[in-house]
This record gives structure tokens, sequence and C-alpha cells, in this order.
């Protein structure tokens, strides 16, 4: 993103040198160097405000946080350190350069610049006898920006192509491991033989043996191994998942979900849960919110958009319960925490020492028979010592029953909750919450006590852009100061900002006919726009101020100094947009990160250019000065 704008504070300085080379008014009386001196120092000014407010207006980016700070803040770091180099650079080594190097500079200008001229000459003259027009159609411009923004659908992140597949299988609760392992098998038997683009199956049930990644023994990760992209018979990998879907909708009781492996690592890590969208149901009766989750599953089935949508199961797993009967136990002299210690003891045994073998210690634990732990009926056999010494049946002090509980017990800030997860495919991701919001509080009204969250990407995306829509104006505030600065005039610097929300016309436009949504990455390009687009207003104002102070009449300095700066304007654009073209057609790993960002940026700087050779001279005519002093003038 920033090799076209490094490049755009060396551009000006050099054009000024070229054009103060071939037309010197001393007739080169005055030694080379101090020529380009001055020329560097006409420029000084106006570029160093240009490249700061570039600086400035990436500054937003260093506020964000969580998975998008980890994306962009080393991106605005970069941006901002190669920019300070540029500037500095462009001041001092370039004119240094130059002097070496532009031994003869010609007279007139090269080919390309003389026909841009003899288009814009025209152009610019009719504008100026036609000021109205040009200004109700830039207001217009704007006007219909701004209703195909409301058509441009807006997401976290564009999902990033890992070319791997990762499959989520969610059984019923109570399965064992067996049975998952053979319903797993009788699964990859099924895809293996379905579809050939398969060539390997890599799966894992349940938690891993350090704990990192905890899941129930019904909850599968299948790592599907695919042949090369051109080898597919279908174009892409939606349609792969089109048909492993084939493959699994007809098998019963299981749940899939779709993701990728550092998509899903990465959203376990920042979100909790994998995901587009994560519906989070907080209240304190279990039963209660796993009845309000699968009223959500279903009324998300019916929204346009969803995929994947399934609640995680959390009941229906078979307990062994102990009632203790409180009076034939203390006629045994046993209380309740002497049968809890005799149970705990049985089930998950009691530390007796360790045994030592060389450099080795192997804990020696004393605890039940396999027996105990798997046999309803032996668990009950199980006796219990007295404190006589006597020993009495486990069901002689309490009553054993069969019954059904949660597999776990989520919590979130001291809260119990119910998750529905969902994906979303063929639409925006906010129109999507925004229509499921709607329909889940019309559907599903809450008692006190319970609440609704919508989290998942969904949840990154409001709290980017929660926090862009503070920070954002307060940078535009600081590149106003610095636009004060620079002019001394208010009247000048709103003049410049004027030119900001025409440069986004472009931007917005370029979105709704690509399909692209407004991402956090199209939302770093429309941050990079703003900057250029300044950095040529600051440009075109500061030659036209010149102009004035030598002398020459307001009408003539609009029109001569719009003319001399057609080329730096021109160059600073062309170089920026030639530099993001790259991003603009990769088909690479994070292609699509990169994507919605130079979609923007080329888009906006084709508005942005024009509107600023066309706009901001008449805008400067009527507006710059005062109407006495501009009459005077």
């Amino acid at each position: 993103i920033a090799i076209g704008m490094l490049l755009d504070a060396a551009v000006v300085v050099v054009e000024n040198v070229v054009q103060r080379l071939a037309t010197d008014p001393t007739a080169g009386k005055l030694p080379r160097l101090h020529t380009v001196y001055r020329a560097v120092r006409e420029v000084a000014v106006p570029v160093t405000s240009g490249i700061l407010i570039i600086i400035t207006v990436f500054l937003p980016l260093l506020t964000l946080q969580d998975l998008e700070g980890k994306f962009f803040v080393p991106v605005a770091l970069t941006i901002v350190f190669a920019l300070a180099g540029s500037l500095l650079l462009s001041l001092t080594v370039i004119p240094v350069l130059a002097s070496y190097l532009l031994r003869e500079v010609k007279h007139e200008d090269p080919w390309l610049p003389r026909k841009l001229l003899a288009l814009y000459e025209p152009a610019l003259a009719w504008g100026m006898r036609r000021q109205g027009v040009v200004v109700g159609v830039a207001v217009a411009m704007l006007v219909g920006a701004g209703v195909v923004y409301t058509q441009v659908g807006k997401t976290f992140m564009p999902t990033m192509d890992e070319g791997d597949l990762i499959v989520g299988i969610e059984k019923l609760p109570s399965i064992s491991l067996e049975q998952s392992a053979a319903l797993d098998l009788k699964i990859h038997q099924a895809l293996m033989k379905a579809i050939p683009e398969i060539t390997g199956i890599v799966a894992r049930a349940g938690s891993d043996e350090i704990g990192l990644d905890p899941m129930g023994l019904n909850q599968t990760d299948t790592y599907l191994q695919l042949k090369p992209r051109d080898e597919w018979r279908m174009k892409g990998k939606e349609a792969l998942m089109d048909e492993i879907r084939k493959v699994l909708d007809p098998m019963p009781g299981i749940e899939y979900s779709f993701t990728q492996p550092i998509e899903m690592r990465v959203s376990e890590m920042i979100i909790g849960v994998r995901g587009d969208l994560a519906v989070k149901i907080f209240g304190p009766d279990l039963d209660k919110l796993n009845a309000y989750a699968s009223q959500v599953e279903t009324l998300l089935k019916t929204v346009p958009g969803n995929q994947d949508v399934y609640t995680v199961q959390n009941d229906g797993v078979q307990y062994l319960r102990v009632t203790v009967d409180r009076l034939q136990a203390g006629r045994l002299g046993l209380s309740v925490e002497d049968i809890q210690d005799a149970l705990r003891t049985q089930i998950e045994g009691q530390r007796a020492g360790v045994v030592i073998e060389g450099n080795r210690r192997t804990p020696i634990v004393l605890r039940g028979t396999e027996a105990v732990r798997m046999s309803p009926a032996e668990f009950g056999a199980m006796r219990i010592t007295t404190q006589d010494g006597n020993t009495v049946p486990l069901a002689s002090v309490a009553a054993l029953e069969r019954a059904e509980g949660p597999v776990k017990i989520d919590r979130e800030m001291g809260s119990r909750y119910s998750v529905v997860i969902a994906n979303v495919g063929g639409r925006d991701l906010v129109g999507f919450v925004e229509e499921a919001r709607a329909l889940v509080m019309q559907k599903v009204p809450l008692p006190t006590g319970y609440r609704i969250s919508w989290g998942g990407q969904f949840e990154n995306q409001q709290r980017a852009a929660a926090r862009l829509t503070v920070v954002v104006p307060v940078a535009l505030g600081l590149v106003f100061v610095l636009l004060f600065s620079t002019f001394r005039s208010v009247r000048q610097a709103l003049l410049i900002l004027s030119n900001i929300p025409f440069a986004l016309v472009g931007g917005i436009v370029a979105l709704w006919v690509t399909g692209e949504y407004l991402s956090v990455p199209a939302s770093v390009g429309f941050i990079a726009l703003l900057g250029i687009a300044v950095l040529n207003g600051v440009v075109l104002v500061s030659y036209f101020n010149q102009l004035k102070s030598e002398g020459m009449r307001l009408s003539e300095v609009v029109v001569q100094g719009a003319k001399r700066r057609l080329r730096p304007v021109l160059m600073t654009a062309s170089i920026t947009a030639f530099g993001l073209i790259p991003l603009l057609f990769a088909t690479g790993p994070g292609s699509e990160i990169q994507r919605p960002l130079a979609i923007v940026v080329i888009g906006g700087l084709i508005t942005a250019t024009v509107l600023t050779l066309m706009l901001l001279p008449i805008l400067y005519l009527r507006f710059a000065f005062p109407k006495r002093e501009a009459s005077h003038v």
C-alpha cells in the first residue's frame, strides 16, 4: 500500500526542480545549485505538510485492538516510519541527486504530459464557464455515493483461503469414545468414497493431552487433505463444501460446521467459539437456556444466507446420582462428608506415596477397581467403613438413581450461557445479523435475568467500527490543525478538507461494482485515500497561493496553477494506483484481505483526482478569500 505513497514527496520535488530548470527566469545567471535550492524551498512546506497529514490519518490504525490490531497495527507503523524516511530523503538526498543527474532539461514537456494538458485545458475552461454545473455534478455524485453506500454490505474481515479445510463434527453428548470413533470412521469412509478431491483425513475426537483445546468426546475435528486445485472437478472451495454437505446431511445424529486451521485457532483464542456468528443466551437456568437456544437456532435457519447453523449440544449425558439418607447414615455414625470421601477414594483415588526409580518419580494412587467405576450394580454394592470398623453397603445409606445432566456448564463473566453458532454465505455479515436480531427480538421474548449477546466475527466488526468512528474524526481534527498551521487560513483548510468526501465517492462505488464488502481492510483503504486526497489538495492550493503572492489575478491564478500542477497531481495519483495493482490481481494466500484495500484506493483515486483538478479550482476561486479581498485581487 505504501509503495506509491513513498514516491509522492520525491515526485513533487523532482517535478518542480525540472520545471524550474526548464523555465529559469534568470537565464542561467544564478548557479545551478541555487536554482535547485529555490525549487525545493517552494514545495518544502506543502510536501512536508502533506506527508505529515498522511502519517496523521494512519494513526487511528494504531488504536485497533485484538485480531484487527494484530493485522493492521504493524501495517500502520511500517507506513508511518517509511513515509517519515521518504520525506527526509526527498528534502535532502533527492535535491542533491537532482543537481547531479538533471544536467540537460528540455524546455518542453514530454509527449504524454502535453497530450494530457491538451485534454485538460478545454475541460478546465468549460468548467470555469459552467461552475454551477460542475458543483452540481459533484454534489450529485456525493448523494449517489450515499445511496450506493446503503447497498454495500459490511463484514469484519474477508475470509482468507488457507487452502485446507476442517469439518467440525458434533454428535450426541451421551456417546462413548468407542462409538464416537466408529461414527467418525464411517464419516471418513463416506467422504473418501464420494469426493475424490479428498486424498486423506486426519481426525481427533475429544481434548488434547495437554488440555489446551477442551472438547467433549462427542466433538471431532476432521482435517481434510485435498488434491491441488487444478485437479478438482469444481471451481472453488464453496462448491467442494456443497459436495461435503450432500454426504453429511443424510447422516442422523450429527451436526457439522466448516472452518480452516488458522481461522479455527484464531477464533477460539480471540472469540472463544468457531463461526462467523455466535449467539450467546445468558441466564441462570440451564434447561431454559437450552430451550431458548433451540428456538434461536430454528429462527436463524429461516434467515437468508445462513450456513451450518447448530446449537452446541449440552444435555443428555447419563449420570448416576447418589442421594445420601442422612437419618440412616447418622444411625451408623456416618456423616455426608465421610460418605463423599469414601466415594471419592473409590472413583478418583487417593495418593498413598511416591516410588523413586533413579530420576523417575511414580506416584502411588489407591482407588477402586474398574468394575466399580463402570458398573452401577458394583458401585451400589460398594461397602463403606463406619467409625467402629464395620462395613455397610452403599445402598443401605444412599439411594442410587440414573439422571440426565449437562455435558459441561459454560460461563462468561460469571454467567451461565448456551450458544448458537452459524456461518454466513452469499451476503454480508452485518446485514444477516441485523435481520436475525430483529427476528429473534420479535419471536423470542426473554424473561428478567436472561439476555442475548451477538458475538463471533460480528462482535469484532462492531468493536473495530466503534473504535474507528471515534478516532478517525480526531485524526481529521489533527489534519485540520496541520492545514491551518500551513496556510494560516481557516477557509483554505476547510477548502482542502472538503475534498475528502468527494474522494470517498470512488471508493464506495468501486466496492459496490466489484461486490466487495466494507471490511476492516477496506476501511484502511479509505484512511489511505484521505491522506492522498489531502496531499493533492495541499500541492494545488499552495501553488495557487504562490501565484497570488506574485500579483496575478485570482481568475488567472486558478487556471494557470491548475495547469501547472496537472503533472505532479497526476503522477502522485497514478504512481499510488500502479503500486496497488499487484494487490488488485493477487491470487495467493492473503489476497482476499489485500483486494478490498486496493479496490478502495484505486477507485477513490480516480474520483479524487478528477474532482481535485476540476472542482478545487472553482472552490478556491469562490471561497478561498473573503469577497472584498477576492474582488480586490
